[in-house]
């Protein structure tokens, strides 16, 4: 089997975080929560859920994920696999195994589980969400002929093509940057459905609605960047 490992940045979420490290396979040889500045019990609960945990005290996904990535290109054994996931239990960490499952069987570089509307748990995605994805995905199809669906955040990647894409965005455009620089550099992608459930707590971003403009702003910003480039 390859080297799998885990990105997941949390924020306060002490309560949904054990749920999802316990949920992960076994397949996987480590979970890394990166706790993006949280005042709650999350880096504990982390830690006693066999985690390995760290303090990115600037907020954003981005500098999570960032973080997760610096930590790793410190360690002497690379992984062939990163996954990224949420930690609020919206994503449904078992099913990381048909989300990986291109890559091992069939080479794919990049694999994005795709919150389809059969799947989704009512009231799980926000309608700026759902406007979002839908508008979001079809500018990546009008300008760049891409079949992607959805932006979803639980998502798998050989680490060699992660750092070729050399990720740069610190907060809500982290998602749309890899794959608008997977499609630029032609990495074989796919799409993989997966099951989508209401999140433990309140969203940082969809729930409020300062987060859900920034991120719809950050996420256009990155589309005609790029569309343009």
């Amino acid at each position: 089997m390859p080297n799998i490992k885990v990105i997941i940045p949390a924020y306060n979420e002490e309560e949904s975080i054990p749920l999802v490290i316990k949920a992960i396979p076994t397949i996987v040889d480590e979970v890394i929560v990166v706790s993006n500045n949280s005042t709650d019990q999350t880096e504990l609960n982390a830690k006693n859920a066999g985690a390995t945990v760290l303090i990115e005290k600037q907020k954003g996904y981005g500098f999570a994920c960032l973080k997760g990535m610096d930590y790793i290109s410190n360690q002497k054994n690379k992984p062939d696999i990163i996954v990224f996931l949420d930690g609020d239990y919206s994503d449904y960490p078992e099913e990381l195994t048909k989300i990986v499952q291109p890559i091992i069987e069939e080479n794919i570089d990049f694999v994005v589980g795709s919150r389809v509307e059969e799947l989704r748990e009512e009231g799980s995605m926000t309608k700026p969400q759902i406007f979002g994805n839908w508008l979001t995905t079809n500018l990546m199809k009008l300008f760049f002929k891409s079949t992607f669906t959805d932006l979803g955040p639980f998502r798998a990647i050989k680490y060699d093509k992660l750092l070729g894409l050399k990720m740069e965005d610190k907060t809500y455009g982290w998602t749309v940057e890899m794959q608008l620089k997977a499609l630029k550099q032609k990495l074989s992608y796919r799409e993989i459905p997966v099951n989508y459930r209401n999140r433990i707590g309140v969203s940082k971003v969809s729930g409020t609605i300062k987060g859900a403009i920034f991120a719809g702003v950050k996420i256009l910003t990155w589309i005609f960047k790029y569309s343009f480039k």
